[in-house]
């Protein structure tokens, strides 16, 4: 009799393709939110013309008389931000909470009259970002996202390694045969698409990869760091700028999510001496806030976050197209003292590089040709999803949900199932999927091993 055994290299060609099946729902759906979101400025100005610009006239309302005008619109919302106008010709924008919704308004900041408003969680771009960044069900989300993102870089090592010429010429590696019919022409579609978009979409992984709830925040808590002496005098609470964050919407820049929020203690003691909380009234002047981040040179297109409660602090937050424009400010809400003023001058190489790759990634940092270069890696990602998917279907057991036939044609293996193990070692999550995945065949290996087969 003979016993089968398993092949490691088996377990290898298995782990590539079950991957790609996994992996590609979670591309098709991140390139196509991700071309949303990447033209997000020109759909604003297509879709909510009449939210967003104005006609300039006079001397703008101060901060705190747009508040007054919006309150007296909607007396039972609850504040939270403000987005001062960011150029003559476009209006200021609230975010508050009424009857249980998030919702954007929006207001002439030089008639005070309310334009209209859009709820803050339910539009085309924040249902695209909240898709992108956590499918809409937080963190289970999040992680599964960061899961797909861990495996895309596998798969793109691992592509790369098939697709490593073995003598053949030009035509089917480095440009594709169109003259080609049906399996093979979707395999040259997919490897030529997929050498040339390589580095591009390798580096639209990792830059994205900063982001997650998991990898991202480890990342960020080994790389980034600034000098302690910067919270020295400043008293500080246990919770991080990242709470300022949302899916669906972005504050803060990464470099400064895991710093410390500080707390207001301009009145604080005094309060506490006469045993009573201190009231909203306190608090200074939103107007104030604004002329501090004006005075202290921080470029058009800030929020001002207000204090969610009495030792809260006013966050005026810049996250620039251009991250050297980046800056983080808190306020003491009662005295007005500037806690922190985080700049691009404070950052180190790490953060620098990964806000750099950020602007990058959402198209920001050059513009239009930003845009479109990354409008291409998200065609070049559509097209390397459907083709794989047409190609495996096609190479697919007749009859059977299963891996395709073996090839036996690949040099060095081994290298290659190392260094999808060195990713597996560098991206937790996919490590872990990895061991679950290779116990699950080790298990079912045993199960063959019991089976007798004629020799």
């Amino acid at each position: 009799m003979t016993v089968r055994t398993p092949s490691f290299y088996n377990l290898a060609w298995r782990w590539h393709f079950y991957a790609g099946l996994f992996v590609i729902p979670f591309m098709l759906m991140l390139a196509l939110t991700g071309i949303v979101y990447l033209f997000k400025p020109q759909l604003d100005q297509l879709m909510y013309p009449e939210l967003l610009n104005v006609q300039p006239g006079g001397a703008a309302l101060s901060a705190d008389a747009q508040l007054q005008r919006l309150q007296q619109a909607y007396p039972q919302a609850q504040v939270s931000q403000y987005l001062p106008a960011p150029a003559a010709d476009r209006s200021a924008q609230f975010v508050a909470t009424l009857d249980g919704r998030k919702l954007n308004l929006f207001l002439d900041p030089y008639s005070g009259a309310v334009l209209g408003t859009q709820d803050a969680q339910d539009n085309l771009q924040a249902i695209a970002r909240a898709l992108h960044g956590e499918l809409l069900i937080g963190t289970v989300g999040d992680r599964l996202i960061e899961l797909a993102a861990g495996w895309g870089v596998v798969l793109v090592v691992s592509g790369l390694y098939l697709w490593w010429p073995r003598g053949q010429g030009g035509a089917g590696v480095l440009w594709p045969r169109l003259s080609a019919r049906g399996r093979l022409l979707w395999r040259d579609l997919h490897a030529v698409s997929g050498f040339w978009g390589s580095a591009l979409l390798l580096f639209m992984l990792l830059t994205g990869m900063t982001w997650t709830g998991f990898w991202g925040e480890k990342f960020a808590g080994a790389w980034n760091h600034f000098p302690a002496a910067m919270w020295t005098d400043v008293p500080t609470s246990t919770v991080q700028a990242r709470s300022l964050n949302s899916a669906a919407d972005q504050t803060v820049a990464w470099a400064v999510e895991n710093t410390p929020l500080p707390v207001s203690t301009g009145h604080a003691a005094h309060h506490a001496e006469a045993g009573v909380a201190p009231a909203a009234s306190g608090r200074i002047a939103l107007q104030q806030v604004v002329d501090t981040a004006n005075r202290l040179g921080v470029a058009p297109g800030y929020s001002v976050t207000l204090p969610a409660d009495e030792t809260g602090v006013f966050t005026v937050a810049l996250f620039a197209d251009d991250p050297r424009h980046d800056a983080t400010l808190h306020l003491d809400q009662y005295s007005g003292q500037v806690l922190a003023d985080i700049r691009w001058a404070d950052y180190g190489l790490v953060a620098r590089t990964v806000e750099s790759g950020a602007m990058l990634h959402e198209g920001k940092l050059f513009g239009l040709a930003n845009q479109l270069v990354m409008l291409g890696v998200c065609l070049l990602i559509l097209l390397g999803s459907l083709s794989g998917l047409v190609m495996w279907w096609k190479r697919r057991p007749q009859g059977r949900f299963g891996v395709p036939p073996l090839r036996h044609d690949l040099p060095l293996w081994k290298g290659g199932v190392a260094i999808m193990l060195l990713l597996g070692v560098l991206f937790p999550l996919v490590g872990a999927s990895l061991l679950l995945i290779w116990a699950l065949e080790w298990l079912w290996s045993l199960r063959r091993q019991a089976e007798v087969v004629p020799g």
